[in-house]
């Protein structure tokens, strides 16, 4: 079985972002794999265990993103893909896909997996249209994969505690839900081969299927915090329908 995995480097947690213009400043910015792509890495990496084949590592992002493809690769995946951007501006969920989906159609895979959504931008859509441009079946949120005949049989994290066992035929994009497997460290032996182990390069450019349906940021900024007080008029009544309408509609909490 053929897995693609889609990674994206992001920055760190524990970094202070400042704006600059319509991005942040990034000179003083240290990065790292996207964790919820670190989970879709281990279930490729534990189907792979379990069955054989070979997993591929899928990333767009600048010349920086080689240290998260060669992290991937120490930690087990054979080769990788990537996509070479030249610039660190944003790109919205529909041309990220374009390019992904691009570049791994000549890879035939039987399984793509992503995870949930990204740290920094948080789209949680990448996958999903992904699968749609290559016309293959997807699921989300996705806590076991049991491959089968032609098929994956999978198990989906609804809510209140609630969920799904469904069946879908091969190919297909699996976005995987967070800390459903321990994550593995890459062994020194491991950091020693990933050294030799392929990476192709492909320019953002070369690739047809980029669109211009991106997003085009005028400025980003920190929101100003402020702190105010509201006295409801009326009578009891009329305070708590007040109350209820701020609640609803200005705090959005129920």
């Amino acid at each position: 079985m053929k897995i693609v995995v889609s990674v994206k480097q992001v920055p760190a947690r524990d970094s202070v972002l400042r704006p600059n213009g319509p991005w942040v400043d990034e000179s003083d910015l240290t990065y790292e794999m996207n964790e919820p792509d670190a989970y879709a890495l281990e279930e490729a990496l534990q189907l792979k265990e379990k069955i054989g084949g070979e997993v591929v590592v899928l990333t767009a992002g600048p010349q920086r993103a080689q240290s998260t493809i060669r992290e991937a690769l120490a930690k087990g995946a054979d080769r990788a893909i990537h996509i070479e951007l030249s610039n660190t501006g944003v790109v919205d969920a529909f041309g990220t896909a374009a390019l992904l989906a691009t570049a791994v159609k000549p890879e035939r895979p039987d399984l793509i997996l992503t995870g949930l959504q990204s740290d920094d931008m948080g789209y949680g859509q990448t996958g999903v249209i992904m699968a749609e441009l290559l016309g293959y079946s997807h699921a989300t949120i996705v806590m076991d994969v049991e491959p089968q005949a032609g098929a994956v049989r999978i198990k989906r994290e609804l809510e209140d505690g609630w969920f799904q066992n469904i069946t879908l035929p091969l190919p297909a994009v699996l976005t995987i839900q967070s800390g459903i497997k321990k994550l593995r460290y890459a062994t020194l032996m491991g950091i020693k081969k990933s050294k030799t182990k392929e990476v192709k390069t492909i320019s953002a450019a070369d690739i047809t299927a980029q669109t211009n349906r991106s997003i085009a940021a005028e400025s980003i900024y920190v929101p100003q915090r402020s702190k105010e007080s509201t006295i409801l008029s009326g009578d009891t009544r009329q305070a708590v329908q007040q109350l209820v309408e701020k609640l609803r509609f200005e705090a959005r909490v129920l």
